[in-house]
């Protein structure tokens, strides 16, 4: 990027685990949540916003275009623009990328990106049988022809067809995300002891990071990164409540394996959570900085998205990143941080044995050789999704949020944020902090 992107300032709601029922917030209550928090410790109004762009994978049908919802009611008036972007598990860092494309062609200066997701409102749909036998009901006219419709209802068109699970399945492939992660630990023979004690390892690291209070207190500089909700009924929420710390790895290892139950090793102990969250960060040019005497946490400098076999989605972070080291003639240890989001424990350990291979280095990033090992202790330094969760839409906005804050907190300055993305895709972001 010729000209420099900044990134002003940032927060994110806790990320609430979903309970097999509705969360106690609304998707745009999450992002107006913590938009609200963000917008209100600036030295501008929100009405001083060129546009807000939020990513959301999951919309309810009554916040379709949750962008502009979100930006009403969060106080920033009629004249800015809001709107929604979607790319599945990278919809909150697509959100980032469509905020720096539109500074660089001058037609924004100050932008609110972020991402959203409430999927434990995911709704329970009628299988297409059901939606017949009920047009078909609701256009009988005569009570001889609905009787007879009624005889011909079979009980098996009343079972619910989940909905996230069939948002979780590859339309192309056929494969429920969890089956690409089963592909991956088997193409890379990595072990469910492996994947249970990364998944082990990143709910410690979140309960040490929880403990030592930096994610919801101020810190080098830098506004805290969580910002509390209160629910209707004044009930307070201020961590991810996720986070175990019974999630050890004998006791991980005790789980079934869920998406392949008679072969498999995933299983949802070292799978991410599904998760009720929001994340923003504010993006802002130079000529931003001087007018509002603003004082960034750090620059996005590069960006990648990449696309891959879609039953090999996993390995998205590894097709992402690549091409952003080489045009910086950067290693992967040449960074201070890494953030990939742990969709799979299997997949993120598939995406470093991948960077190890000089097979696949060669195949199928056509490099000369193998890029080498990640070092594990700059990796998801406060845990990941196995612990936080996952809320899809937000995810890639949180990973870019909290590795500047590592950066920052760690005397770091350069880390990349990679994500997978179902559909065989992978997004990646070249951070400095300053």
């Amino acid at each position: 990027m010729q000209n420099p992107i900044y990134v002003v300032d940032g927060a994110r709601t806790p990320f609430l685990k979903s309970r097999n029922r509705p969360g106690p917030f609304a998707a745009s209550d999450l992002a107006t949540a913590a938009g609200k928090v963000l917008l209100a410790r600036q030295p501008f109004a929100p009405s001083d916003l060129d546009e807000v762009i939020l990513g959301c994978a999951a919309p309810s049908v009554d916040e379709v275009n949750i962008g502009r919802v979100a930006a009403l009611r969060m106080g920033c008036g009629l004249k800015v623009p809001g709107w929604t972007v979607m790319r599945n598990c990278a919809s909150g860092m697509q959100s980032i990328d469509s905020g720096i494309a539109n500074i660089i062609a001058g037609r924004s200066h100050l932008v609110l990106a972020g991402g959203v997701d409430a999927l434990s409102r995911a709704p329970l749909l009628f299988s297409d049988a059901m939606v017949v036998w009920l047009s078909n009901f609701y256009a009988a006219r005569s009570v001889g022809q609905k009787a007879a419709l009624l005889a011909k209802l079979k009980l098996s068109w009343l079972a619910p067809v989940i909905g996230i699970m069939k948002g979780l399945t590859d339309p192309v492939v056929g494969l429920l995300m969890g089956q690409t992660a089963e592909n991956l630990a088997w193409r890379f023979g990595i072990t469910r002891e492996q994947m249970d004690a990364f998944a082990a390892a990143s709910h410690a690291r979140s309960i040490r990071t929880q403990k030592s209070g930096s994610f919801n207190a101020p810190h080098d500089g830098l506004s805290a990164e969580i910002a509390p909700l209160y629910d209707a009924k004044g009930v307070l929420y201020q961590a991810d409540d996720g986070v175990r710390e019974d999630s050890t790895a004998q006791n991980l290892a005790k789980l079934k394996p869920f998406f392949d139950r008679k072969y498999g090793r995933v299983t949802p102990g070292n799978s991410s959570q599904i998760t009720d969250g929001g994340a923003w960060v504010i993006l802002a040019s130079e000529e931003m900085l001087k007018r509002h005497d603003l004082k960034p946490m750090g620059m996005i400098v590069d960006s990648n998205w990449a696309g891959l076999d879609p039953a090999q989605m996993g390995l998205g972070p590894v097709h992402a990143a690549t091409p952003i080291l080489a045009r910086h003639g950067l290693g992967l240890n040449d960074l201070d941080a890494w953030e990939i989001n742990e969709a799979f424990a299997a997949q993120v350990l598939a995406c470093i044995e991948a960077w190890k291979s000089a097979a696949y280095c060669r195949d199928e990033l056509g490099l000369g050789g193998a890029l080498g090992e990640l070092d594990p202790q700059k990796l998801n330094a406060d845990g990941g999704a196995i612990a936080l969760g996952h809320p899809v839409g937000a995810s890639g906005t949180r990973i870019v949020l909290h590795l500047l804050h590592v950066l920052r907190r760690t005397g770091g300055k350069k880390g990349m944020a990679a994500i997978c993305i179902g559909g065989g895709l992978g997004g990646a972001m070249l951070v400095e902090a300053l």
